[in-house]
């Protein structure tokens, strides 16, 4: 069975060099052309002695866990990437300009969703398993190499997939990113977005030191239930309750999602619920008009509405902006990732 190297700390790494008979630090040198030097080829880690390259491959070790399916390019720049894991299937990320001229990663932490939320294409899939922490690291590290040019300041759980429903892989993943030998990145540099699964934002919050976001989505039970399934079994006191206990450290705020869908929760009262349901909460809300995909009879409100929500909120003082979508010719926007591909995902 192939195994992925990129999935495994610098530790676990010296571990394995020493019990195939290599000096402890030949790990550490291995762990550094992973991820400071970005190798996705074990034949290109020259400092290695090629003995102990060759060790690894006899054991199925491979040095990179995903390969290209598609890349797709939006006219707003937006990039979307169909890659493919070793059995098979296919996940999607996305590289997203921001106004100073870098780019967002959106990452996938499962191969579909068992969520099944009204507002995502991914839940429309079903959930095939549980990604890697190898094959999520790696969505950034085959970014970083085919596209140098889009140079990633913040990546975000928000792809395929309920993170939390996939803990030990992304908590894995995350370490790696923010380990000093590798990417290094700082906590305010890594979001990890949940549907509100109550359990693990307590797990996340003991395991990770991570930016959280909510989809929320909704203003009252009823509504959310509507939306988005999960509700029927984490209500929405026991998630505000979890958010309240959070540990935010000082000056942070929790972010919580709001997709607007039209004559569904898009409504001057809904605003109004909606300032009353956060008002004991640190956070800003990110409002998101509806991103249609195939097959859905949802739709977004029209901009009058989406403004007069943002006003209701505003002048309540509450931290809003209007998340500008990318990438909707491509699929590549908010709620859209796999409809482009959908078909070869289910054949599988």
């Amino acid at each position: 069975m192939v195994r992925h190297l990129s999935g495994l700390s610098a530790t676990q790494l010296q571990e394995l060099a020493a019990s195939l008979g290599e000096k402890p630090f030949r790990g550490k040198q291995l762990f550094d052309h992973l991820h400071q030097r970005n190798a996705t080829q074990l034949d290109a880690i020259a400092v290695l002695p090629a003995s102990f390259r060759q060790k690894l491959l006899d054991d199925e070790y491979e040095a990179c866990s995903l390969t290209v399916s598609e890349v797709q390019t939006s006219i707003d720049r937006t990039v979307k990437l169909g890659l493919e894991t070793a059995d098979g299937h296919l996940i999607e990320t996305v590289l997203i300009p921001m106004d100073t001229g870098k780019f967002t990663q959106c990452i996938s932490s499962q191969i579909g969703c068992a969520l099944g939320c009204a507002v995502c294409m991914t839940g429309t899939l079903g959930l095939r398993r549980n990604l890697t922490a190898a094959e999520i690291v790696d969505q950034i590290r085959v970014a970083r190499r085919d596209h140098p040019d889009c140079e990633v300041r913040n990546i975000v759980f928000m792809g395929m997939g309920e993170p939390l429903n996939n803990i030990p892989a992304v908590v894995a993943a995350v370490s790696i990113l923010q380990s000093p030998r590798g990417l290094s990145l700082s906590p305010r540099r890594i979001t990890v977005s949940t549907a509100g699964v109550v359990p693990g934002i307590a797990q996340l919050g003991k395991e990770a030191e991570v930016l959280l976001a909510v989809s929320l989505n909704a203003p009252n039970q009823a509504i959310r239930e509507r939306l988005m399934p999960i509700a029927r079994m984490y209500p929405l006191e026991e998630l505000m309750a979890a958010l309240k206990a959070w540990p935010l450290p000082p000056r942070r705020r929790l972010t919580l999602e709001y997709v607007l869908v039209a004559g569904i929760n898009d409504q001057p009262e809904h605003a109004r619920e909606l300032v009353r349901l956060i008002s004991h909460i640190r956070c800003k809300i990110n409002l998101i008009p509806f991103n249609p995909f195939p097959g859905t009879s949802l739709e977004s409100p029209p901009d009058k509405a989406i403004q007069d929500f943002f006003d209701i909120l505003s002048r309540k003082d509450v931290v809003v902006t209007i998340r500008k979508s990318r990438g909707q010719d491509i699929q590549a926007a908010c709620g859209q990732l796999a409809g482009s591909r959908g078909s070869k995902f289910r054949d599988l």
